[in-house]
């Protein structure tokens, strides 16, 4: 099978300038920016809690758990949880709006002259 032919650099130009293209990355960036800034905070309070706050962390949750152990897995279980949820979002959101562009882009004829 034969890849689909490259799009003319036109042709993307008229795909970023297109409403559904902007509402399509304000959607993706307003929920990529703030959730990563959010996670990148998160971990950095558990390093700086690790570094200037020893006692505290290894304050006893349960047994020989302490408070560094329980906050270390919530760092695994928070970036599964966002993952799951950008995949939800996406799923809702991007996918829909992109498959849209994606196919008004495919159903364009390249400009004349622009094919090599």
């Amino acid at each position: 099978m034969t890849p689909p032919p490259e799009p003319a650099p036109e042709q993307f130009a008229r795909i970023e300038e297109s409403p559904e293209f902007r509402r399509l990355r304000s959607s993706f960036r307003n929920f990529a920016f703030p959730v990563t800034a959010g996670f990148v905070l998160w971990y950095l309070l558990y390093v700086l809690l690790s570094c200037y706050a020893p006692d505290l962390m290894s304050t006893k949750v349960v047994g020989n758990i302490n408070l560094a152990l329980v906050l270390g897995l919530l760092q695994f279980a928070s970036t599964f949880a966002i993952a799951a949820w950008y995949a939800r979002h996406a799923g809702r959101r991007l996918d829909p709006s992109a498959a849209v562009i994606r196919g008004r882009a495919a159903a364009v004829p390249a400009v004349e002259g622009s094919a090599e």
